[in-house]
C-alpha cells in the first residue's frame, strides 16, 4: 500500500529558471539511468525475494519507494527550472509568430533556438517534465533488469547506482545555481548509500560467487587468453590469484596454439586450482537443494495470500 506525503524528502529549491539545464536534468527523470528506472527495477526485483529472502524484499521495496521520492524531487526541480514557460505558452494570442516578429528579429531567433534545444518543453508538455531522456526519447521498460536471482539482481543494482551517481556528477558542473547543486549533491549521495546497502545485502547471501548456483568448470575458470598483439599488460586480472575463487591465473600467451593443442579446449585439465570437476558437481547439487528447500519451505501449497492483516477494534472505529 502506497500513500503520498506532500513533502519532498529533500526540499528542492531553484534560484532562477533555466530551461536548458531542465532539459539535461530530464536524463535523471526518464532516462536509462534515472530515478524511475531505479524505482521500477528494485520494485520488480522485490517480488521474487518475497519467499526465500523476505529481508531482501523489505530492503528492495524500501529503496524502490525512496527512488520514487527522488523522482518527485527531480520532477519538482525541472518544473521550477522551467519557470514561466507554461503560462507563456497558454497565452497563445500574445505568442503568435506575428507578435514575435513585431518584438524584433532577436526575439524570434531566441524563440526558434529554444524550440530546437527544448522541443518537449514547448510543444509536447509545455512547462512540465516528461518521462523522456534529455533528447525526448520515451522511457522504456527495457531499462529494467530483473533476473529473479538475488546474487545477480543485487550486482545489477550496484552497477545501476554507480551509473546514476556518475550521471549526477556529470550534471553538477552544468548548473551555476547553488540550490540546484545542493539538490543534486543530495541525490548523488543517496546513490552511494544505496550502493553500500546492496553490497551489504549481497554479502549476507553465502555463497554468492559465482552468481546463481552452478559453480563453473575449474578447467576454464582461471585461464587468461592474451587475445591482442603487441605490448602485453599484466595485473591482478591475469597474474597472481583470482579475487574470489583464489585460483592461480594461467596466462595463455598464444591462444591459437593452446586451443589447437587441446582439441578446442576439450582436452584441458584443471591447473592452478584446488577445485576439481567432482567437487564442483557436489557443490552444485548441495546448493541447488538448499535454495530449493528454502524457497519451498516458505511457499504455501494452497490458500496463498500475500499479506496478513493485524487489525484492532480501534482501527475500525468510526
Amino acid at each position: 500500500m502506497f500513500y503520498h506525503v506532500k513533502y519532498l524528502q529533500y526540499n528542492a529549491r531553484v534560484s532562477a529558471p533555466d530551461p536548458r539545464f531542465a532539459r539535461l536534468l530530464l536524463e535523471q527523470f526518464g532516462g536509462a539511468n534515472g530515478e524511475l528506472k531505479a524505482a521500477m527495477q528494485y520494485f520488480v526485483q522485490a517480488f521474487s525475494c518475497r519467499n526465500p529472502f523476505p529481508d531482501k524484499y523489505d530492503m528492495l521495496m524500501d529503496i524502490a519507494t525512496e527512488e520514487l521520492s527522488h523522482l518527485e524531487i527531480v520532477g519538482a526541480t525541472i518544473q521550477m527550472l522551467l519557470g514561466p514557460v507554461n503560462g507563456e505558452m497558454k497565452d497563445v494570442v500574445e505568442n503568435m509568430e506575428i507578435n514575435k516578429m513585431m518584438n524584433g528579429k532577436a526575439a524570434k531567433e531566441d524563440f526558434i533556438h529554444q524550440a530546437f534545444t527544448n522541443p518537449q518543453f514547448l510543444v509536447m508538455a509545455p512547462g512540465s517534465p516528461m518521462l523522456t531522456d534529455s533528447n525526448g526519447n520515451p522511457w522504456n521498460a527495457t531499462y529494467v533488469t530483473a533476473n529473479a536471482e538475488p546474487t545477480v539482481d543485487l550486482r545489477s543494482n550496484l552497477a545501476a547506482e554507480s551509473r546514476a551517481k556518475i550521471m549526477y556528477e556529470y550534471l553538477i558542473p552544468f548548473t551555476d545555481d547553488p540550490y540546484v547543486k545542493e539538490t543534486l549533491d543530495f541525490l548523488m549521495t543517496r546513490e552511494v548509500a544505496h550502493f553500500q546497502q546492496f553490497e551489504a545485502a549481497l554479502e549476507t547471501i553465502k555463497p554468492n560467487f559465482p552468481p546463481g548456483i552452478f559453480q563453473t568448470n575449474p578447467k576454464y575458470s582461471n585461464l587468461y587468453f592474451d587475445m591482442s598483439m603487441s605490448e602485453d599488460a599484466r595485473g591482478p586480472w591475469n597474474e597472481g590469484t583470482s579475487s574470489k575463487l583464489n585460483e592461480e591465473w594461467l596466462y595463455i600467451n598464444n591462444p591459437q596454439d593452446y586451443v589447437s593443442s587441446s582439441s578446442g579446449l576439450t582436452e584441458v585439465t584443471p591447473k592452478g586450482t584446488e577445485r576439481t570437476e567432482k567437487m564442483v558437481k557436489q557443490m552444485d547439487k548441495k546448493l541447488a537443494k538448499e535454495r530449493k528447500e528454502k524457497i519451498l519451505s516458505k511457499t504455501p501449497e494452497k490458500d496463498m495470500q500475500w499479506s496478513h492483516y493485524h487489525s484492532t477494534k480501534k482501527d475500525h472505529k468510526k
